[in-house]
């Protein structure tokens, strides 16, 4: 398994070797590396079995390092960028050539982000590179919000996990782009389309495909459990199901199911304890001695978009 810790240097030093680091976000953790070494991204995907078609997201500390890594700035992106940064967004821009092929899947646009961790961000002002950063998973699976989900399915594969706690908003940034200089959200994510829109004005919603995306993350099938999922409206659950059955429920309990079945995703219905539940919950019944199982939506508002997106991923099946 690999060594857990939190000193920096130690990560910098793997990192410099261009080996790779499992690293805390206030998103999920990210498996790392040197972006500018083409060996390190190509030991990302090798490690997750990424397909190489589904390109990766830099990470770096600052706005002034991000616009190194682009050819320009839309005046829309730079207000987003300035509200939003350090925090759950990324922006698809156009690459320059410092940006391996490699880390956009041969696309002409680079994601770029700067997270929101106090480790983290202590870790890329010390790089002289941004770091590429997919979800610290095996390709498909759900994505790690704590060093021991990392350590669990990666941890024979990776020498370091630099280990920042639980991730606070427990599901991916929010990707936005560009079309004729108007944003388009090609991913939904820990930063709502009405937090965007009360700074931008209104953005296109791109659905996601099921091959070769324009962005990190669109996948129609992610996200998954091992176990099948499936996604229903609460009033399609059945009381007795044929199988043994497990439930991911949005604010309440269902009756007369035992309750060690069922993970509620915020009594209280707030979506920001929702989506850091999220991957989390889905774990744990994914772990159970069951056979299936079942979710119901929440709410289509706030962060309730980008938790049903991601539900509706981990339910499909190519």
């Amino acid at each position: 398994m690999a060594i857990t810790g939190t000193d920096i240097n130690v990560a910098k030093e793997f990192l410099t070797k261009g080996e790779l680091v499992a690293i805390p976000t206030e998103t999920v953790y990210g498996l790392a590396g040197n972006a500018l070494n083409d060996s390190a991204v190509l030991s990302i995907f090798e490690v997750k079995n990424r397909p190489a078609f589904d390109p990766l997201i830099i990470h770096t500390d600052s706005l002034e390092k991000a616009v190194e890594f682009v050819n320009e700035f839309p005046e829309k992106a730079l207000l987003l960028a300035k509200h939003f940064w350090p925090g759950p967004l990324t922006l698809l821009l156009p690459k320059k050539q410092i940006i391996p092929d490699l880390v956009t899947s041969g696309l002409d646009n680079v994601a770029v982000r700067i997270p929101n961790h106090p480790l983290l961000l202590a870790l890329l002002r010390s790089l002289p590179f941004p770091l590429a950063a997919p979800s610290a998973n095996p390709f498909g699976y759900i994505s790690p919000t704590n060093a021991a989900h990392v350590n669990a399915q990666l941890g024979e594969k990776i020498p370091y996990i630099l280990n920042g706690g639980e991730s606070e908003v427990g599901i991916e940034s929010t990707i936005v782009g560009f079309e004729n200089d108007e944003p388009v959200v090609y991913r939904l994510g820990g930063l709502a389309v009405e937090d965007i829109e009360a700074i931008v004005g209104k953005v296109k919603l791109m659905p996601h495909s099921s091959s070769n995306p324009k962005a990190p993350g669109m996948l129609k099938s992610h996200y998954a459990p091992r176990k099948p999922l499936y996604f229903n409206h609460r009033g399609a659950f059945l009381a007795s199901e044929e199988m043994l059955t497990g439930y991911l429920l949005f604010d309440e309990y269902l009756e007369n199911i035992d309750r060690k079945y069922q993970r509620i995703l915020s009594k209280t219905g707030d979506m920001k304890e929702a989506a850091h539940n999220l991957f989390a919950y889905l774990r744990e019944l994914d772990m159970l001695p069951i056979q299936q199982i079942r979710a119901e939506f929440v709410p289509m508002n706030g962060l309730g978009l980008a938790i049903n997106d991601r539900l509706q991923r981990a339910a499909a099946r190519e």
